[in-house]
């Protein structure tokens, strides 16, 4: 009895001592007062659990992963820009975000077909480099053929280096891989799920998605590499998602970031290319874009203050397109107020997505915003994965980013704002077309599904 008393309440003492440090770590990052309670009582309730849990998953921004992975710094463009862009741009450039650039070319994918022949396009004309990064790439019959392609070309001179996400890709197997590296192409895995102690989370997943070709264009956006996502051939299984091309000076931000997460993730410094960008005049607009990456190798977070400050500044409308609808309670807040000033808020989301946590998790913020005027509309035709966001006819967001807080807060990830008139036209344009597929609203729910949703949102600081 003595020693079973002695031992309980020496793993007892052993549990606070454990939890004080980390405790103490943790409430020294600066995170959302939810995200904090929810760790807090998880690692004072069940420390055993909590502690190792958090050592794995809870960083954000990690003085020790600052310093393994250098902090990024685009290359400023200093142009003249329109009035109506100046406060964003001048929000944007407080977080060492650069200005906007002009004589960017910019073309929509609207189909996976379009992104897979895009792709394939890009990869083919490729004459000397080719840097892939994509959080999935499938093993199945596009993952081959992609990799086919990349092999022909790396066989042909093409200097071709390819990033996997370590969780999104940790099912592509040495032997599909093999090929690229017999060819003389570089593979590397960003942050595998088995590393070196301390030398970053598991929880903090490269979810940037880019391939460029001789440092002069760019295959970008929400979508990976896989047949659920791209193809040759239409099919009904396929995910609804957006990419696109991008041509002009903005393309040499996404060198930077690639260039950045190689060096993480393998230790060498590939040298950016500096090629002669010809600037688009005879573009409606110019093409006036602003690349805008976030993740714990960025200052603060630029990609959330953007998306905040967009919400507060619309006045006529805010559509917004994501597959998770997990915001934290900020930005909760700030689309219903927006809702309430008569603003037209519209958030369309699948009407089942491929995570059904996340689909639990989404049901309270879903019909708070509804309830303050905000309209709901659920993708019918299969899972929609496609990000955007429109503001007006101002601005538009498309990129990587997911509006949940695992992208917002914990991701690497990479933002495109769009202010040129004609550009943003064609965004909103299909932000309609998918509109027109729809379901409108949110029905209430029982008690039990109440009560679990309920406590998925108390639990999505964790998801």
């Amino acid at each position: 009895m003595l020693i079973t008393w002695f031992l309980s309440h020496l793993l007892l003492l052993c549990g606070f001592s454990l939890a004080l440090p980390v405790i103490a770590q943790m409430v020294r990052q600066r995170r959302s007062p939810a995200g904090t309670l929810a760790w807090l009582l998880t690692m004072v309730l069940i420390p055993y659990v909590g502690i190792p849990l958090y050592l794995v998953l809870g960083g954000r921004k990690l003085h020790r992963l600052a310093a393994s992975k250098e902090e990024l710094k685009l290359s400023e463009q200093v142009q003249p820009l329109p009035d109506r862009i100046q406060e964003m741009n001048t929000l944007l450039r407080s977080y060492a975000i650069p200005g906007a650039s002009t004589g960017n070319r910019l073309t929509l994918c609207h189909s996976g077909e379009e992104g897979y022949n895009t792709l394939v396009g890009l990869i083919e004309e490729s004459h000397q480099s080719l840097w892939v990064s994509t959080f999935i790439l499938h093993s199945d019959s596009v993952g081959r053929d992609i990799i086919d392609r990349l092999v022909q070309r790396a066989n042909a001179g093409v200097k071709v280096y390819v990033l996997l996400d370590g969780v999104g890709s940790l099912h592509t197997g040495k032997v599909a891989l093999a090929p690229l590296q017999e060819a003389g192409a570089k593979v590397a895995f960003f942050m595998p799920v088995l590393h070196r102690p301390f030398r970053g989370r598991t929880n903090l997943r490269n979810h940037r998605k880019a391939v460029i070709a001789d440092a002069c264009r760019v295959w970008a956006g929400g979508t990976n590499i896989a047949t659920e996502y791209i193809g040759p051939t239409p099919s009904s299984e396929r995910w609804k998602d957006l990419s696109f091309i991008l041509e002009g000076p903005a393309v040499q931000h996404y060198q930077t970031i690639f260039r950045s997460d190689w060096l993480f993730a393998t230790g060498e410094s590939l040298s950016l290319e500096h090629k002669e960008v010809t600037i688009v005049d005879n573009l409606p607009g110019k093409g006036l874009l602003q690349v805008v990456p976030s993740g714990p190798d960025v200052s603060d977070d630029p990609l959330y203050a953007a998306i905040l400050a967009a919400i507060f500044q619309a006045k006529k409308r805010l559509w917004i397109v994501t597959p998770y609808f997990i915001p934290d309670e900020t930005l909760s807040q700030a689309l219903q107020l927006a809702a309430h000033r008569g603003v037209d808020v519209r958030v369309v989301i699948p009407q089942k997505s491929n995570h059904w946590l996340a689909d639990i998790a989404r049901g309270t913020y879903l019909r708070d915003l509804q309830e303050a005027g905000g309209k709901i509309l659920h993708y019918q035709p299969g899972m929609l994965h496609a990000k955007a966001l429109l503001a007006d006819d101002e601005l538009a967001l498309i990129g990587s980013a997911n509006l949940d807080m695992r992208s917002l807060f914990l991701n690497y990830e990479t933002g495109l704002l769009v202010y040129s008139p004609s550009e943003v036209q064609e965004i909103k344009n299909w932000i309609n077309s998918l509109s027109n597929k729809c379901r409108g609203g949110v029905p209430n729910v029982g008690v039990w599904r109440d009560l679990s949703e309920g406590v998925a949102r108390m639990l999505a600081p964790l998801l």
